[in-house]
């Protein structure tokens, strides 16, 4: 996917705030933080949204959440509490055509999120 941003920052083409790192996925500060937290847990296999991941993913998706439990700790969130975040098209703000899980904390989430 030579045109997706999340594969580029993934490849080292384009530069980003890396906060963690497993053998799959790459955790990266979002550009335009919606909470003191806010970091973007990226699969490193571009995966085009969750209306693409199959049975075949199951590994891959367990690795999101767990780069993002340790997002968490890392950032002092996990006990108080943090919000994992995964949108899916355009009504719901996906503005990257690459799955990946939105970990937001430091501060009371309100609903609805935002």
């Amino acid at each position: 996917m030579s045109e997706c941003l999340f594969c580029k920052i993934v490849a080292g083409e384009i530069p980003s705030v890396p906060v963690a790192e497993s053998e799959t996925a790459l955790a990266i500060r979002d550009i335009a933080p919606q909470a003191p937290v806010h970091v973007l847990v990226i699969p490193k296999e571009h995966v085009t949204s969750a209306d693409h991941v199959t049975d075949a993913h199951g590994a891959l998706v367990s690795d999101l959440v767990l780069l993002a439990q340790r997002v968490a700790e890392d950032e002092g969130v996990r006990e108080s509490g943090y919000r994992l975040v995964m949108n899916n098209g355009p009504d719901a703000q996906m503005s990257v055509a690459h799955l990946h899980l939105h970990v937001l904390g430091g501060r009371m989430m309100g609903w609805p999120p935002g």
